[in-house]
């Protein structure tokens, strides 16, 4: 926590004028729900004065902006950075000149641009290709869980839910799993950086780490060059833009700016999945028994669990022109921030949006992957997994409680991220399946 972060004044945020709310400030970020609460219910469309962002909070004007990626782009990157009242730290840019600025490809593009670079990435998460991975998704849940140890005491999130997506994701671009640390370790880096309220010690760290990353897949870009396999990172860096009419390769700033999307999006919002959906099983204990009774109800459950907990909370977009959100002026340039975590508790929506219920008959319209165009490309994949390793966790970790068992969720400080930090549970290991043995 920063110095400027120690002195906020701590406000009633179910009383005090909106005005008055930092949103950006860490105890909001623990908590921003009884804030999402009052913006729906007083100000759907609300610009905060203090920073002239335009907050949107009800699930029908979400869907509204999602759907009119023309009005509402997605090129916010320039935006945030001219719109900032601080210049950019000296020491973090010239760590950043050590690496490559990366180009706008999904994230931060708009048609066409973006079209090309989905339509490539997208060749690895075809639906098809998610449903193949069943068998194999199965195989490393049961050996993650083989290597839990036997005290049947763990920190969940850093000893399981990190390591399933981040192998897959590390098996999908064809890099050993053996770099895990490494590849922790940067996806936290882009973490602190998308966060957007880190201290000047860890964005430096951060910086470092991201460069980091850009010279170690610069190697592995050569290596696949030259020596093509049967992997995501081959099959991009020998895709070409032809049917775009650009007939090249992709550069290294294309490359890994898709790579670090991939990194980030193919591991973060599934691990935090993973750890909210325990910790909401666990503390609603009939439907943690309805679920072991009857793994049928998993998909459910994860829609539920994707609504509920919203990994990606909020999402920036910029106006292209004047227009209007819910009769509310917006003009050319204004900067949105699109607050799923508070469409996915809209009351007008979802019934008792505030209570977590994996029966919900309308659990799968949340918005947690987004919507439009811009719907994350991995969340079949996520999906697969989490589908996949639920079941099999409650069914080799018998008795599986909160250890401490009054513990509570808490949350990574980040603007876009709903991210949990940590979860200690205790449980009996189960032995593995005989065919396995």
């Amino acid at each position: 926590m920063t110095d400027t972060q120690d002195k906020r004044v701590q406000v009633d945020i179910s009383k005090c004028p909106l005005h008055e709310v930092d949103t950006f400030g860490p105890e909001f970020l623990q908590d921003p729900h009884p804030f999402y609460a009052r913006l729906r219910a007083e100000a759907p469309v609300y610009r905060d004065p203090k920073n002239n962002v335009v907050y949107v909070s009800t699930y029908d004007l979400i869907r509204q902006v999602n759907t009119q990626p023309k009005l509402f782009s997605n090129r916010f990157a320039e935006q945030l950075r001219s719109g900032s009242t601080e210049q950019q730290d000296p020491d973090e840019v010239e760590i950043i000149k050590q690496g490559w600025i990366v180009a706008d490809t999904m994230l931060t593009a708009d048609p066409p641009q973006h079209t090309r670079y989905r339509k490539l990435a997208m060749k690895a998460f075809t639906y098809r290709r998610v449903l193949q991975m069943t068998a194999y998704v199965e195989e490393l849940v049961e050996s993650l869980i083989d290597e839990l140890p036997e005290s049947g005491r763990i920190e969940f999130k850093s000893e399981f839910a990190n390591k399933l997506p981040m192998y897959v994701i590390a098996d999908a671009l064809g890099v050993p799993r053996e770099h895990f640390d490494q590849f922790e370790e940067w996806s936290n880096a882009f973490l602190v950086q998308l966060g957007g309220v880190a201290a000047k010690e860890e964005r430096l760290w951060a910086a470092g780490k991201i460069v980091e990353f850009q010279k170690y897949f610069v190697e592995v870009i050569e290596r696949k060059r030259a020596n093509p396999t049967e992997d995501v990172i081959s099959d991009l860096v020998h895709a070409d833009l032809s049917e775009e009419g650009d007939d090249r390769k992709m550069t290294y700033e294309e490359l890994l700016s898709i790579l670090q999307q991939l990194l980030v999006a193919g591991n973060e919002t599934t691990a935090h999945t993973l750890t909210a959906g325990l910790y909401f099983l666990l503390t609603h204990p009939e439907q943690l028994d309805a679920l072991s009774a009857d793994p049928t109800l998993v998909k459910n459950f994860v829609e539920e669990t994707l609504r509920f907990l919203s990994p990606t909370n909020n999402m920036w977009r910029v106006a292209t022109a004047d227009t209007e959100i819910g009769g509310e002026p917006i003009r050319k340039n204004d900067l949105i921030l699109v607050r799923y975590g508070s469409g996915n508790r809209d009351e007008a929506k979802f019934a008792d949006a505030d209570r977590f219920d994996m029966l919900r008959t309308n659990a799968k319209e949340h918005l947690a992957f987004g919507g439009g165009i811009h719907t994350c490309l991995g969340s079949q994949l996520a999906r697969k997994e989490l589908q996949t390793a639920f079941p099999i966790l409650l069914r080799r970790l018998k008795n599986i409680r909160l250890d401490p068992p009054d513990q509570a969720l808490r949350f990574l400080p980040s603007i876009l991220l709903r991210g949990v930090f940590a979860l200690d549970v205790a449980f009996e290991k189960a032995p593995a399946p005989a065919e396995r043995e």
